[in-house]
């Protein structure tokens, strides 16, 4: 309550409390004990001053020291109360007796008066003490949740980067055995490779730090990739891509459909001997991004489900750690054609998440 005072409105509104509470105290005073004006200020303004003070000392109090056993809070809390009412009526009524020490009548009805003040009193400031130990035990455990929520946001970010990292290089050790298996057969085409891989790499280090692109750019993107593996299997390799209009300006993570993709080439080009189309479509639904690759696949030669690979896992624990949801990343077999479908979705506040 006390770091409450000092903020905002708040201390205005604790003046202004005092302030009427003393006016309705000397009001009472005048008018039911029929004490003069002066004699009913004084006492109003000594009364409501010192236990608005005693008010501020026992929550400024609790803000620095609170016992960890929650039996222990409370005994504290009413102890220090009933330290400070005490203290409270001994100062007030040193100081009244002090500005009337010829007013024997006043004087008398005051002595008369310690019991109820001593128990109000005791029961205002253990309220105040209360209510700031509980306020303060609720900024603490906010404080803790928004530390670890900060600490695992960190650790999630790290392990995105990780993660992200480790598909460059992937991807680029399969470029370049793929280029050294061309440079002796078809040094031009290799040629090609390593320029479209430059490419590629070059755009990669543009992007390093945007956490969202569009779809679109991810399209582009993803055409560069393209471009080199068809050098390496030149006509064995089709790709189509549908995309609706709709769906281009959604947004993904970047470098999001390049390993499903080369998935699909794995799946669908090694150890066979035939062409092969791979077929991307987008399109969105209930405000989510949907995106569907599919592959041929050798049913006799291969097993695609059982495992997805460093490229497909990475992908699904990219979508867990930003949406914390493991249905955003499908894989199914029908008929020989092996399909991959991701979901990202578009209602969440990107900023909270980067």
């Amino acid at each position: 309550m006390f770091k409450q005072l000092m903020k905002g409105n708040s201390w205005w509104a604790f003046l202004t409390s005092f302030a009427i509470w003393m006016f309705l105290y000397g009001g009472l005073l005048w008018y039911w004990y029929d004490l003069p004006i002066w004699e009913s200020a004084t006492d109003s303004a000594i009364h409501v001053i010192l236990l608005g003070a005693a008010g501020i000392i026992i929550s400024h109090n609790v803000a620095y020291y609170r016992p960890a056993d929650g039996t222990m809070k409370f005994g504290y809390v009413a102890i220090v109360s009933f330290s400070l009412s005490v203290l409270w009526v001994c100062l007030s009524r040193w100081l009244l007796v002090s500005a009337f020490p010829d007013n024997a009548r006043y004087i008398n009805w005051l002595n008369n008066a310690i019991p109820i003040h001593a128990f109000v009193g005791w029961m205002l400031i253990a309220g105040i003490g209360f209510r700031s130990q509980m306020w303060y035990d609720v900024e603490e455990q906010q404080e803790s949740r928004d530390r670890k929520e900060a600490t695992e946001k960190i650790v999630r970010e790290a392990e995105l980067f990780k993660l992200r990292q480790q598909l460059q290089p992937h991807f680029l050790f399969n470029s370049l055995n793929s280029i050294n298996a061309l440079i002796m057969l078809r040094p031009k085409e290799a040629r090609q490779m390593v320029l479209k891989l430059s490419d590629f790499l070059r755009g990669s280090l543009k992007r390093e730090d945007d956490q969202w692109i569009t779809l679109a750019e991810e399209l582009n993107y993803l055409q560069l990739y393209l471009d080199i593996e068809k050098v390496r299997f030149g006509h064995r390799l089709t790709t189509n891509i549908a995309s609706y209009e709709e769906t281009e300006n959604m947004l993904l993570p970047p470098m999001l459909l390049q390993p499903v993709v080369e998935n699909a080439i794995k799946f669908g080009l090694y150890d066979t001997t035939g062409d092969i189309t791979i077929s991307i479509k987008t399109w969105s639904q209930d405000n989510m991004l949907h995106i569907a690759v599919q592959n041929p696949f050798d049913n006799e030669l291969q097993q695609p489900n059982k495992g997805t690979g460093f490229g497909l896992s990475s992908i699904q624990r990219r979508l867990y750690l930003l949406f914390a949801r493991q249905d955003l990343l499908e894989t199914s077999a029908v008929e020989n054609i092996f399909t991959t479908t991701i979901k990202v979705p578009q209602s969440h506040d990107k900023s909270s998440i980067n």
